[in-house]
């Protein structure tokens, strides 16, 4: 069999497996909220069929809203083919509280199943925190909003540092507080962002822009022209120029860079400019933390 690929972050079940599993009943006694538990049919440690009934959504869920059309697609396909992965949760009184699965739970509640496979384990808020953002950022289910409150919450509720916050989720500390920029945007341009209506690219040009309300007027041009971020940038340029300069180089030679840049975007999946003159010049690829920096590298072939 061949040896798993090793990657530069951690992952989800890096972090769980760092946690304590609660002990099964027949084994130790009973946990906290383990009377309505049974044991599941494996027999793996931990792993248990729980009443649906006695399990509580967690108050650290960064997502903030479950698309109803996504939420139905899980329902039939569980409803077809069962549950293939198990939610996970911790005692907590006389119940369990949710670290990952809340939408596989709530199909469970819409298909009226009584009991559903669960991971039992003990874990603080700090780690349930944790465990529920990491568990949506290796999803892709977060939109850039919840995304950076899920890091805000971390930063204040267990007062992490952003290089603490960073470490926790296996993501660079320049990928986070690149991210929490994006809550000093106003509500609305949030909104546009949460809903996709605007990109994380859209918001970071924005922020270099020191009046609110220009902001707002510029982002709903963005909507009502369909701009690009490529053209956002294009039309706040002479105003970083300065009013009486140039734009460096002749237009044939930035159309060339520009479409290089472009092609090698588009080749790496990731964002890519070009520095350049006729004696040297730089490429510059933009990654977004420690998973992404590994997928580019093999993209281009290097080996660590």
């Amino acid at each position: 069999m061949a040896t798993p690929k090793s990657r530069l972050g951690r992952g989800l079940g890096a972090l769980i497996a760092s946690g304590t599993t609660a002990p099964k009943p027949a084994a130790a006694p009973s946990a906290p909220g383990a009377a309505g538990a049974v044991p599941a049919a494996d027999g793996l440690a931990g792993y248990r069929e729980i009443p649906v009934h006695l399990v509580e959504p967690s108050p650290y869920q960064p997502r903030k809203d479950i698309a109803p059309e996504a939420l139905s697609e899980l329902v039939e396909s569980i409803r077809a083919e069962g549950l293939l992965q198990p939610i996970v949760v911790r005692p907590a009184g006389d119940k369990f509280q949710l670290i990952a699965g809340e939408r596989r739970w709530r199909a469970f509640q819409q298909l009226k199943i009584k009991v559903i496979p669960a991971r039992v384990m003990t874990s603080n808020d700090a780690s349930s925190a944790t465990l529920a953002l990491i568990e949506n950022l290796q999803r892709a289910d977060l939109n850039p909003v919840e995304e950076a409150f899920g890091y805000a919450s971390l930063i204040r509720d267990f007062d992490l540092t952003q290089e603490a916050a960073a470490q926790r989720v296996g993501k660079g500390r320049a990928t986070v507080a690149n991210s929490l920029r994006l809550l000093g945007l106003e509500p609305e341009i949030q909104g546009y962002l949460g809903k996709g209506l605007l990109s994380t690219g859209h918001g970071k040009v924005l922020l270099g822009v020191e009046n609110s309300a220009e902001r707002l007027m510029l982002a709903r041009r963005c909507l009502e022209a369909g701009l690009s971020v490529r053209a956002l940038e294009d039309l706040l340029a002479p105003r970083r120029n300065g009013p009486g300069k140039k734009r460096r180089g002749p237009v044939a030679e930035n159309t060339a860079l520009s479409d290089i840049e472009k092609k090698l975007t588009s080749h790496l999946g990731a964002r890519t400019s070009l520095r350049h003159s006729p004696k040297r010049g730089r490429i510059i690829i933009e990654y977004q933390g420690n998973e992404d920096l590994q997928r580019v590298l093999e993209k281009i072939g290097v080996t660590i």
